[in-house]
């Protein structure tokens, strides 16, 4: 049973991947009020990493709308940012992983993640609009 005992650390590995990645990049999730908490109390910006029709679909009020295949381009929109606390949003969190640890790569000096997702936003009932 060699082969399942393999397949059981090949699956414990990819779960543990992006936890790993995140904590060495010096990415932290925070929950929507904290994300609220730091925009409001520092000067935080929503970076919503969704694609221009997911985006028009619903986001976050005043959120930068930067596709992940764009977000290691330099865009002046992005790069005033780079002293302020930016926090990374996506519809699930994978493609905000890889954008926050691209921005970190970058020298964005504090770099979050939504934890849970505009699902978790929506659920706290805080603001959502669409385009």
């Amino acid at each position: 049973n060699w082969y399942l005992f393999v397949a059981l650390i090949v699956v414990l590995a990819l779960l543990v991947a992006p936890n790993v990645s995140q904590i060495m990049n010096g990415i932290t999730s925070l929950g929507p009020t904290q994300c609220v908490m730091l925009v409001n109390r520092e000067s935080g910006v929503f970076v919503d990493v969704s694609e221009p029709a997911e985006y028009k679909s619903g986001h976050i009020p005043n959120a930068l709308n930067v596709p992940v295949a764009r977000i290691d381009q330099g865009m002046p929109q992005l790069d005033r940012h780079k002293d302020h606390p930016v926090i990374e949003v996506g519809r699930m969190g994978n493609r905000a992983l890889k954008a926050a640890t691209t921005l970190r790569k970058r020298g964005f000096k504090s770099v979050h993640l939504l934890a849970g997702g505009l699902a978790a936003w929506e659920k706290e009932n805080l603001p959502f609009e669409k385009s």
